[in-house]
């Protein structure tokens, strides 16, 4: 069994993302750590891009920090080596086709493999191109993790039914950020994910609190939170890893 797979068979599991690099890659270490021991069951690790088309203001603005701190693609690797000495839990790259396009892609998803990336996720990648990156990720056993949004309508069993690892269901229209409410029907997405596969699914885009990811948890098989995280490293710095650690067990028990 694959560690996303085992990630999702133990219950709810709770997906927290940060941006590699913000404010340094020492502290992101810190950081993956701490949310490892406190509950997080998966971790999306943000590679940072100059064009971060998905991101709301929060996450642009830890993709501005991160770059000018010096963060490359090559450091964020060495990073993943580091953790993997002792970290278990699966851990999923979130990044921009052209990050992988301009590393060459089959040596990024080669090194996922050798590293221990177990997935990657690509907002800007359209289903109609994934067979861009998709062989190789079979090839090397790395998940392309797919996307499912409110608008994607009579896809969604088309994508349900060729996805890997898990499926990351975009809970609102637009770019990531914390929203006060959620009033997509989750429900009817997970419905039709749920006729098409047996592929795990997890509700991002917006959740920033015990009880918005407690209500998700009732539908989905797990809860990604990013903005609500980010905003914390943002406001912290280098002292962000209690109070986003403290986070990560609020946000596991509530979805428990």
């Amino acid at each position: 069994m694959s560690r996303i797979k085992e990630a999702f068979a133990k219950g709810k599991a709770f997906i927290p993302f940060i941006t590699c690099g913000d404010p340094d890659l020492e502290t992101t270490e810190k950081l993956v750590r701490e949310m490892a021991a406190r509950g997080a069951d998966l971790i999306e690790l943000g590679i940072p891009f100059s064009d971060p088309t998905a991101e709301g203001p929060v996450i642009q603005g830890a993709n501005i920090r991160a770059l000018s701190a010096g963060t490359t693609t090559d450091k964020i690797f060495d990073l993943v080596h580091r953790l993997r000495q002792d970290i278990t839990i699966p851990l999923v790259f979130m990044t921009y086709a052209n990050v992988v396009f301009s590393y060459g892609a089959e040596r990024f998803i080669g090194l996922c493999r050798k590293l221990g990336v177990d997935g990657i996720i690509l907002p800007d990648l359209p289903y109609e191109e994934k067979e861009e990156f998709l062989p190789l990720c079979r090839q090397y056993g790395v998940d392309l993790i797919s996307l499912i949004a409110p608008t994607s309508a009579d896809r969604i069993a088309m994508i349900a039914k060729e996805a890997d690892g898990f499926i990351y269901i975009v809970s609102s229209l637009g770019v990531t950020g914390v929203r006060s409410e959620i009033t997509t029907d989750i429900s009817k997405l997970v419905e039709v994910v749920r006729e098409n596969t047996d592929v795990p699914c997890a509700v991002g885009f917006g959740i920033s609190t015990p009880e918005q990811a407690a209500k998700m948890s009732q539908y989905a098989d797990g809860v990604i939170v990013g903005s609500a995280i980010v905003r914390q490293i943002a406001q912290y710095g280098r002292e962000a890893v209690k109070p986003v650690g403290e986070y990560v067990e609020t946000m596991k028990k509530a979805i428990s």
